[in-house]
């Protein structure tokens, strides 16, 4: 009975210590998973980690973004700011550029231009800056199911594109075609003159397919 007794006393101090010490508190083994929520919109379903949700060291594979005066990491589709000596996740900041888009994004149309979706964010590609703005929304109109058709073009992907590549790559192209000959199919008559349409639609599919098999497609 005596040693019975002695043994639940040293387990009872051992108990005390580790929660009274916070290094062997750490120990124990991770704790419950950060609250999230779950992004279901335009059917991305993602779980992203709640805003505010604190964490004590700089996210780990995030990139560094510096925006009015003020710093943020970001990765994964979080955007994380400093507060203190920690990191806390917050809103995306509007206007600010990022190199990559997140890893796991969904394409949606708007005004036949393609935003790029995740974790309550919106994404545009700037070509004059080379990079992903974080955006507003674009409104209460509902997106259209896919990119501005542009007839008479078939691509293969021959470098594996995933769809939503081939999606952006056939309208970046589409826009820089438009841009370089003033002949838009997307458009009635093209945008141009009817004495022009025809020269201007050859020349908008010349420069439509030139793009596309730069960017690794076979074109038809």
């Amino acid at each position: 009975m005596t040693t019975r007794i002695f043994l639940l006393a040293t387990l009872a101090l051992l108990g005390a210590a580790v929660f009274a010490n916070p290094a062997l508190a750490r120990d124990r083994g991770p704790g419950p998973a950060p609250q999230s929520h779950y992004d279901g919109r335009y059917q991305h379903n993602r779980a992203y980690p709640v805003r505010g949700y604190a964490l004590a060291e700089r996210p780990s594979n995030a990139i560094a973004v510096t925006h009015m005066g003020e710093h943020y990491w970001y990765g994964g589709g979080v955007w994380y700011g400093a507060r203190g000596r920690g990191w806390v996740v917050v809103g995306s900041p509007i206007g600010v550029f990022v190199p990559v888009l997140p890893p796991f994004y969904t394409t949606v149309w708007f005004g036949g231009m393609p935003y790029y979706y995740a974790n309550d964010t919106y994404y545009l590609w700037r070509d004059g800056d080379q990079g992903y703005q974080v955006v507003d929304p674009p409104g209460a109109a509902a997106p259209s199911p896919g990119p501005p058709a542009t007839p008479d073009i078939y691509m293969y992907p021959r470098n594996g594109q995933d769809g939503d590549l081939q999606a952006k790559d056939r309208y970046e192209c589409h826009r820089w075609a438009a841009d370089q000959t003033g002949f838009d199919p997307t458009r009635a008559a093209g945008g141009v003159a009817a004495a022009d349409a025809q020269g201007k639609r050859e020349d908008y599919f010349r420069a439509m397919g030139a793009c596309l098999e730069g960017r690794g497609y076979s074109v038809k």
